[in-house]
């Protein structure tokens, strides 16, 4: 059988810490997890077909990337890649705004290539030759990816993602490499797991920062707050919104709500409207509180221009602190 699209991805379920890799039958690889956008590439079965990029949720976006569809033509045909599509800014970094400027690129689609090249981090590989690899292991399907980059001898736009056995290094990605902007964990996969699609069958460990945000706003009502909105103060003194915590369990939100104080006229988001959720046009209508109460979060690695994209996680009120304890807009 020849994949084509839509194939699901295999997923990940997330996890707090590394598990132990193991020496016996059931051992693990361990990948760092780069924060892109996740795609399945298809190159051509025959002559005259089309490169094909696909979404995780399963939409065509090749027209959106045609630097990399322009490459995919120099590699095998009927070949399936499973990765991250990334894009560098002009410091070299990975910029998460980049590539959302590249994702929804429309007639300057092309502008934008030249300006903001993508780049390809393949973790895996479906097909190759027109073979399907689904139910080979991770160590063959590993040995399939490592001889495709060797012997077509690949570089830019194609990057191969490493991979390690050893528990040393892998706790060195995680604790290291996420201090790199678009690396914010690990995914961990058993060497002898097949591809499942749509199934979380690896785990997914985030590195997270212990820090402090300011109380700006809360979701439910000053009694029974849900999810807080937090900020931070930039170097011109505007709050500014960092992110929003995940739902308050009963007793966290009883003590949050034992201090909190309705905003006054003068509120610095008075007349800001909020988002539901991260990239999303959903409107959200919080109730505003008075920014003096500060909250000690748990937090991941993915940032953009200082605001955090996934939900932060509340762990306690900082009494003893003030706004002049929380680190400034911008910093992790």
């Amino acid at each position: 059988m020849v994949l084509r699209p839509p194939v699901e991805p295999m997923l990940a379920r997330a996890r707090e810490s590394l598990p132990p890799l193991g020496t016996g039958p059931v051992r693990m690889a361990v990948q760092p997890k780069f924060d892109g956008f996740r795609a399945l590439l298809y190159t051509p079965l025959r002559a005259g077909d089309p490169v094909l990029l696909q979404t995780r949720r399963g939409a065509l976006v090749q027209d959106r990337f045609p630097d990399l569809t322009a490459a995919a033509r120099s590699l095998p045909n009927a070949l399936v890649l499973d990765g991250e599509l990334a894009v560098l800014d002009h410091d070299g970094q990975l910029s998460f705004t980049a590539l959302q400027r590249r994702a929804t690129a429309g007639r300057n689609a092309r502008a934008l290539a030249a300006e903001m090249p993508a780049h390809f981090i393949a973790f895996d590989v479906l097909q190759s030759d027109g073979q399907e690899l689904l139910d080979e292991p991770f160590t063959r399907r590993r040995e399939v990816l490592e001889e495709l980059f060797a012997g077509h001898r690949l570089g830019p736009p194609w990057t191969l993602c490493p991979s390690t056995t050893d528990p040393a290094v892998a706790g060195e990605w995680l604790r290291e490499w996420t201090d790199v902007p678009g690396v914010e964990g690990v995914v961990v996969k058993s060497l002898t797991g097949r591809y499942r699609p749509g199934v979380r069958g690896w785990s997914k460990v985030r590195r997270r920062n212990t820090t402090e945000a300011l109380i700006g706003g809360v979701t439910g009502s000053l009694h029974h707050p849900q999810v807080l909105l937090l900020g931070r103060y930039d170097t011109t003194g505007r709050l500014r919104l960092v992110g929003k915590t995940t739902p308050l369990k009963p007793s966290p939100a009883r003590d949050v709500a034992d201090h909190l104080t309705a905003a006054g006229p003068d509120h610095p988001w008075t007349g800001v409207r909020f988002a539901a959720s991260w990239n999303s046009r959903t409107p959200l209508e919080p109730v505003l509180v008075d920014p003096v109460l500060v909250a000690e979060i748990s937090a991941d690695v993915s940032q953009d221009h200082g605001v955090w994209r996934h939900p932060l996680r509340y762990e306690r009120l900082r009494l003893d602190a003030d706004d002049a304890d929380v680190p400034p807009f911008g910093e992790t």
